[in-house]
């Protein structure tokens, strides 16, 4: 990837986490970019995988996170803080991403002895299947690893099919709909703090076509250290992973 692109995507991403509360406008983006608004949309969209708006609304978004567990303000002040008009707007948007509301989301932070409820990840009809293989970084220890199916680049709402790795190997998502989708593979150090420097680990493949019946055998995930490039982390069920039910390696091999 073209490194003078790159930079010019990174300084506009800066622009984003620098006035996410304002009403930020592709035009100014493109300036921060030093580039004209129609390529520079082109040009995001190439280089992140989605576009300068749903980026921007990601990081909205996980900021709005943050506060929430961070702070006691109400769900109201957060919405105003991180650049919303309207309480129910947030709100909706927040549910549609995190997959919980703001509230079950601040429960959850603080006492994450169960994954979210909301179970629309859970495909009702076997049609297909997805295997495949996750590698990661040969040095510490992971977090459980998630893997799932999703509509575009960005960990959000709920994944069309998921599993939760105990240890870098192999991976089954069985009953997966057809269509075509972003398979998002992620994981924490166990180690991270915020005084390490350490960051999540990212790894993706796609888009995919799956067709029914069939199971699809995907490319190597390599887990690699998130970038500024790569669009914010939004799923609840990540922030509670360790309680999620786990495929071990083993379960793997005898499935596939």
């Amino acid at each position: 990837m073209d490194e003078i692109l790159v930079r010019a995507v990174e300084r506009a991403i800066e622009t984003m986490r620098q006035r996410f509360a304002e009403k930020v406008t592709i035009d100014d983006l493109a300036r921060s970019a030093i580039f004209s608004k129609f390529y520079f949309s082109r040009i995001f969209q190439q280089v992140t995988g989605v576009s300068p708006g749903r980026f921007l609304s990601a990081i909205r978004l996980e900021e709005a996170k943050r506060l929430l567990l961070s702070t006691s303000w109400t769900v109201a002040d957060i919405s105003y803080q991180v650049g919303y008009n309207s309480v129910g707007t947030f709100s909706s948007r927040f549910h549609s991403s995190v997959g919980v509301s703001p509230i079950t989301y601040r429960q959850l932070g603080r006492a994450p002895t169960e994954p979210p409820t909301d179970d629309q990840h859970l495909v009702r009809t076997p049609v297909s299947a997805v295997c495949g293989h996750v590698s990661a970084p040969l040095t510490g220890t992971l977090r459980p690893i998630f893997v799932g199916l999703f509509p575009d680049r960005i960990l959000r709402g709920s994944p069309a099919r998921y599993v939760m790795l105990d240890q870098p190997g192999p991976y089954m998502l069985p009953n997966a709909p057809p269509g075509t989708w972003h398979l998002m593979a992620h994981s924490v150090p166990t180690d991270t703090h915020e005084d390490t420097g350490q960051i999540p680990l990212i790894g993706s493949h796609g888009p995919s076509t799956l067709r029914p019946g069939i199971t699809a055998r995907l490319p190597e995930v390599h887990l690699r250290p998130m970038r500024t490039i790569d669009p914010p982390v939004l799923l609840a069920l990540l922030d509670v992973r360790p309680t999620a039910p786990h495929q071990t390696t083993e379960q793997v091999r005898s499935a596939v």
